[in-house]
């Protein structure tokens, strides 16, 4: 019995340490060749270019609604508690507290890994499966730098632009109902959010927005990569580059928000 839990465990550990060694190689050679090489590499651009389409620009419809609704139902629970103590001023604030420090780069990297993340997955595992992989390996084709680089950085630069929309149409539709009735006027409200909205609130989110994306395109890929001679591994895999992309979505907010704002 103790055996066999030290082999279960064993087995565990290992299967971990290579899943994290695949995530810090994917991670690195994305960098690299987006740094040095990206220049030279018309095609890779070309994939780049067509995964912002449809990981950034073909989402905007989704997070325009969530984000409208999500601001209207944070200035509903904000206008019914803040007048109570006198604090309708606060208004800004809140939005900035509740929006740009945590539920806008959140809600972007959730949206673009239920979207997205498990496409890279399906994507790239079906390209295993088909040994389109490998015949790009027998033309002399990096798979790497043409097709794992460019949905890597192409979701690090959605994520990082979905984000910032994210924020701004909720809390521009927060003002539909802050505003309704001329409760809060326009210049007041907009005035408590830039007052309130600091370097560390822009810094975390920008920081948050870049690294869900990169964790994200670096997780969903390499869980696609790992689709060996089966095609039923297809749906295991992007099931494990979802969970996988979410438990190491909200660990990175939870570091960098202690990091911002408690240390």
């Amino acid at each position: 019995m103790v055996k066999r839990a030290l082999r279960y465990l064993g087995h565990k550990v290992i299967g971990r340490a290579v899943l994290l060694h695949s995530f810090w190689r994917i991670a690195v050679v994305s960098l690299g060749s987006f740094v040095f090489r990206f220049r030279r590499n018309r095609a890779a651009a070309d994939v780049l270019l067509k995964q912002i389409y449809f990981t950034g620009f073909q989402a905007i419809p989704i997070i325009s609604w969530i984000a409208v609704i999500l601001g209207l139902v944070i200035v509903t629970q904000s206008l019914s508690i803040l007048p109570k103590v006198g604090g309708e001023h606060m208004i800004g604030e809140v939005l900035v507290w509740v929006v740009v420090r945590e539920l806008g780069p959140v809600f972007a990297a959730v949206i673009v890994i239920a979207r997205s993340g498990t496409a890279i997955a399906a994507e790239l595992g079906s390209m295993r499966i088909s040994r389109e992989i490998t015949a790009l390996e027998v033309m002399g084709i990096d798979p790497m730098r043409y097709l794992v680089m460019p949905r890597v950085i192409g979701t690090a630069v959605s994520v990082f632009i979905l984000t910032f929309y994210f924020e701004t149409v909720t809390i521009l539709g927060g003002y539909l109902l802050a505003g309704f009735g001329k409760r809060v006027a326009f210049p007041v409200y907009i005035s408590s959010v830039l007052e309130s909205m600091g370097f560390l609130e822009v810094g975390a989110s920008l920081l948050k927005s870049v690294l869900f994306g990169l964790i994200i395109g670096v997780v969903c890929s390499a869980h696609g990569l790992m689709v060996e001679k089966s095609i039923t591994r297809i749906p295991q895999e992007t099931t494990n580059a979802v969970i996988g992309s979410l438990r190491l979505v909200f660990v990175m907010d939870a570091v960098i928000t202690f990091m911002f704002f408690y240390i």
